[in-house]
């Protein structure tokens, strides 16, 4: 039985905060089976996109664990951003979640699958 995303954004924010950082959920979506975007923001201005990785990503040893894939980098927040604004005009149940990862990487905060 896969935990619903309400209860896995509830431990990503606890990870982020037990490691220093900041984290927030711009946008809640579907409780039980929403898709989970995650809008990193460094210090120094740096943002990175990451959100679900691709069905062929997912192993069959832990069908249960949720994948990432970067979907963008750099200083254009507010590309970024538009970015996240057809995602919700595409799937209104999407939940968006905005952290500064503190100590740790963003890596180690989600499972990312590299294309």
């Amino acid at each position: 039985m896969r935990v619903t995303t309400e209860f896995w954004v509830s431990a990503l924010l606890r990870r982020v905060f037990g490691a220093g950082g900041f984290a927030a959920v711009v946008k809640r979506g579907a409780t039980e089976a929403g898709a989970v975007f995650v809008l990193s923001r460094g210090r120094l201005g740096d943002v990175s996109l990451f959100g679900p990785a691709p069905q062929t990503s997912y192993d069959s040893d832990k069908p249960d664990d949720r994948f990432f894939t970067l979907l963008g980098a750099g200083d254009d927040a507010a590309g970024l951003d538009a970015r996240l604004e057809r995602e919700k005009k595409f799937d209104p149940d999407i939940w968006v979640v905005e952290i500064e990862a503190g100590t740790v990487s963003v890596e180690e905060l989600l499972s990312v699958k590299t294309p």
